[in-house]
């Protein structure tokens, strides 16, 4: 696909662009509206065709959870493998759409590599998430960054209490997901490990807060996110943060996201999900 199409789906998902004026831009790249819509029907999540673990995988127990946040009730999918076995406990942070059936996918594959997965659903503080990806990229941006934050960290003090978990803790995120792991990174100093995809990374003066180990994993043709890499970097090393840096060449933004066929990359996303497992294996036990 035409990398412009793909910058242009990039803009559309993470700055104020109308559906009418990215559709308008789109055919005008594509050639066409029936060329434009062959093309969006590849860049947008196609959820069922690409889940991974069933929801009905006999070896996993799941359920849907509450914790009090700051001024509000939040909600999460939780997941873990039977057993009464402890283990390291993960919080799986979902991208500007909200929990959505793949990153449902997502904490159930966290789940079955070993782990007690809540994957928070961010929006349930405004009634939960929608269907309609447009309407949910619209509530996160109405979030309250700070309540927001302390609802994830609020989400980490409830693994830690849960029976199953062995007092480790770690954060994976993608997206608008992945500057929120860095964040947790920032903010929680029992946090063992975070691991950020493609996220925004924090402000340098921030980064001597970080405690936990850090994996970052970054598509090379993601220009947008990538330019806050060498600050972020530099930050890292000055304050002894032990920490992992990935770019996979030739990927975009969203590489991990096996619903959209146009960003997605198998191969890349094997090998950082690899690389990810080898940490919480590392660090969470």
């Amino acid at each position: 696909m035409d990398q412009r199409i793909i910058n242009l789906f990039d803009e559309y998902t993470h700055r104020p662009l109308s559906r009418k004026e990215f559709l308008d831009r789109l055919a005008a790249l594509a050639g066409g509206t029936a060329l434009a819509a062959a093309a969006l029907a590849m860049l947008e999540p196609g959820y069922a065709q690409a889940a991974t673990i069933s929801t009905l995988a006999e070896d996993l127990v799941e359920e849907t959870v509450t914790w009090p946040g700051d001024g509000a009730t939040v909600s999460g999918y939780l997941v873990h493998a039977k057993g009464k076995k402890k283990r390291g406990a993960v919080v799986v942070i979902h991208e500007n759409r909200g929990l959505t059936p793949h990153i449902k996918d997502v904490t159930r594959r966290v789940a079955q590599a070993g782990y007690l997965a809540l994957g928070v659903d961010a929006l349930s503080v405004a009634g939960g998430t929608p269907a309609d990806e447009d309407k949910g990229r619209e509530l996160i941006g109405q979030l309250d960054p700070q309540k927001n934050l302390n609802n994830y960290l609020a989400a980490l003090t409830y693994l830690r209490a849960r029976p199953e978990c062995n007092g480790h803790t770690g954060c994976v995120g993608f997206c608008w997901g992945g500057g929120l792991a860095n964040q947790l990174a920032v903010h929680d100093p029992k946090l063992n490990v975070a691991v950020a995809y493609y996220g925004q990374q924090p402000k340098a003066e921030d980064v001597p807060q970080i405690k936990a180990a850090i994996l970052l994993h970054y598509g090379g043709l993601d220009q947008r996110i990538n330019a806050g890499i060498p600050a972020y970097e530099v930050a890292l090393k000055a304050n002894h943060i032990p920490y992992e840096l990935f770019v996979y060449e030739g990927v975009n933004h969203a590489f991990n996201n096996d619903t959209s066929p146009a960003r997605y990359n198998a191969e890349a996303a094997k090998l950082a999900w690899e690389r990810t497992l080898k940490l919480f294996k590392d660090k969470l036990g």
